[in-house]
């Protein structure tokens, strides 16, 4: 693949890591090695960071106006659209997700998100207050600074783009950790970000392993803003190390959500919304509806036609259209998937679908877990109350809108909920009352640039996407001119 980057990306240019160390990104649908890639260590961490607080405070980026800055954000979406293709291809081979997901969902979407924060670019204002008659009161709204962005490996540039649009679009520099499974597409996005015009220093990439590249980031004095998104104990770890330096953390973290169908809900849709909610990018997302409450009323048909269609999925190579469920990414997570099925057999929960490894041969040998469906689970069982990550359905009843509730919100996590009914009032009380960041209604992983995104409890601080992600990028400044001719008794609070 002739686009393909395996240097670090600091101050403008590729270069090897300064140990010289490189690790394997591996293909999970065949095994095979992509590529070596430079690891990142805590010198070039340093040289990434130097390079970031040069550019955020002196030079081409830190004198730009907003709208130059919003110009280059729109034209690297233009750019990156019209390579969707390319990313989209390398980011299958990196992560394992169908190509169909990687090109005609995630770089698109990818793409409206540079648009729209390099549209916000020129577009924050301060205010004015009238405190009193001789003085004049404004608010600043400024970037923080120097962001570190520690990224996940299951939508390796989406998730990404969440923190590079919104901070570049406010004048911030970003130091980029990708996750070390899946840096491919990072890379490769800051040559788009250079050729739209993006000056040096402005943006970093350097992977590495996360007990070295990341911690060093949350300690790091040079860093002003740490933005993570993954593990919920992961994030709790670079909390205590961020706390060092008192800078400031937003952090997407676990889930284990809630999909709660009601016997009055469109049970057709319900099915679908429910086989999408799991299987999609085979299961490793943070809002999959790992929890599915079904009214105890319609429980057995529910099942019956959900187990049916699940069936249907076709799992195999990611590069094929036709696919539907790729592989898990990673070694360590195939092995957790099939360790939580093992535990959900010992725990008493009844297997109604897969459970073991995909062992078709269009899975070849990659890491791929059938599609698997446990009925009869209890809330209290590990299967129902801790982050599987993978292709995993729990399925638990449920006697009432009471029942219900307590069902839902008695776990620790609170990213996302839906809620299938036809009656209004039954959705707007559940939407209420339902502990997440995101509840949906009649629908399961509506995602947009638009709409505010984070959690409730364990699954994290702040919010991504939206004009809430802006000011999770910003520090407000408050200024007092006085417009007295004196100043008056200094030892008077005015």
């Amino acid at each position: 693949m002739s686009s393909l980057k395996t240097d670090l990306f600091i101050d403008g240019a590729y270069a090897p890591a300064a140990s010289g160390r490189r690790f394997a990104t591996v293909n999970p649908a065949t095994g095979e090695t992509i590529a070596e890639v430079a690891e990142a260590g805590k010198a070039d961490l340093d040289r990434a960071v130097a390079s970031a607080r040069k550019a955020f405070e002196s030079g081409p980026w830190a004198a730009m106006k907003p709208r130059q800055r919003g110009r280059i954000l729109t034209r690297a979406a233009e750019l990156l659209l019209s390579r969707a293709d390319e990313f989209g291809n390398l980011e299958t081979q990196d992560n394992g997700k169908p190509i169909f997901e990687a090109a005609k969902i995630d770089m698109p979407a990818a793409a409206e998100c540079l648009s729209y924060f390099g549209e916000y670019a020129d577009k924050l204002y301060g205010d004015t207050y009238p405190p009193r008659p001789d003085a004049f009161l404004m608010t600043m709204r400024e970037p923080v600074g120097v962001v570190g962005a520690i990224t996940p490996w299951n939508f390796p540039l989406l998730q990404a783009m969440w923190k590079i649009a919104p901070a570049l679009a406010l004048g911030n520099a970003v130091v980029l950790k990708p996750a070390s499974a899946t840096p491919l597409t990072a890379l490769l996005f800051a040559e788009l970000l250079t050729e739209a015009g993006l000056p040096p220093g402005a943006f970093q990439v350097v992977p590495g392993p996360g007990p070295v590249v990341g911690q060093a980031m949350a300690e790091h004095p040079g860093i002003d803003k740490i933005s993570f998104t993954g593990e919920t104990e992961t994030g709790k770890a670079i909390l205590r190390a961020a706390a060092g330096t008192v800078k400031r953390v937003s952090m997407e973290l676990g889930g284990k959500s809630p999909n709660v169908v009601f016997a009055d809900a469109d049970l057709d849709q319900a099915v679908f919304g429910a086989v999408s909610g799991i299987f999609a990018a085979t299961g490793q997302t943070c809002i999959a509806g790992s929890r599915l409450l079904v009214q105890d009323s319609i429980y057995d048909s529910f099942v019956e036609k959900l187990v049916g269609v699940a069936r249907t999925a076709r799992m195999g190579d990611p590069m094929d259209p036709a696919t539907q469920v790729g592989p898990v990414t990673t070694p360590p997570q195939f092995a957790k998937v099939l360790e939580y099925i093992d535990v959900a057999r010992q725990e008493g929960a009844t297997l109604l679908l897969g459970g073991q490894r995909g062992n078709a041969p269009e899975c070849g040998g990659g890491w791929f877990v059938q599609p698997t469906i446990f009925g009869d689970v209890r809330n209290d069982m590990r299967i129902a109350q801790e982050e599987v990550f993978g292709p995993v359905l729990s399925i638990i009843r449920f006697k009432d809108e009471e029942d219900a509730l307590r069902i839902a919100n008695d776990v620790r996590f609170g990213l996302a909920a839906a809620v299938w009914t036809s009656d209004i009032g039954r959705a707007l009380r559940m939407s209420e009352k339902l502990q997440a960041g995101t509840v949906w209604v009649n629908t399961y992983r509506a995602i947009s640039y638009l709409a505010p995104f984070g959690g409730y409890k364990d699954s994290g601080l702040g919010r991504e996407n939206g004009i809430d992600a802006i000011r999770e990028y910003l520090q407000v400044k408050s200024v007092w001119i006085n417009s007295g001719a004196v100043a008056g008794n200094p030892f008077v609070m005015r």
